[in-house]
């Protein structure tokens, strides 16, 4: 005689009580909803307005970064934001470098 309270296989098959068709048919539905949401963000992004036209060109947020004094031995970091504003790809023929100048 088998004890109703205990866990065994039995148990464990059941889940949620749906069987695997319902399970794949939500999976597939969720697929499909994903892929249209998807589709849907491909063409709002796709609106690119390039301001050159014939050639790449390259646009930076900010041509300087002043960072007042700073303590020697201490990291700084800063950032800037490339973009490319032609409609061409932009290719760098060299490696890019940085120039740091030492101020009064």
């Amino acid at each position: 005689m088998r004890n109703p309270s205990r866990s065994g296989p039995a148990s464990a098959k059941r889940g949620l009580g749906l069987p695997l068709p319902v399970w794949l048919a939500f999976a597939g539905i969720l697929l499909i909803i994903a892929g249209l949401v998807f589709a849907t963000q491909i063409g709002k992004e796709s609106t690119f307005t390039p301001e050159v036209t014939g050639s790449p060109r390259l646009e930076v947020d900010k041509e300087l970064a002043d960072l007042g004094k700073v303590p020697l031995g201490k990291w700084v970091e800063v950032s800037f934001d490339l973009r490319n504003v032609g409609d061409r790809p932009l290719r760098f023929l060299e490696k890019p470098s940085i120039e740091l100048v030492e101020g009064c």
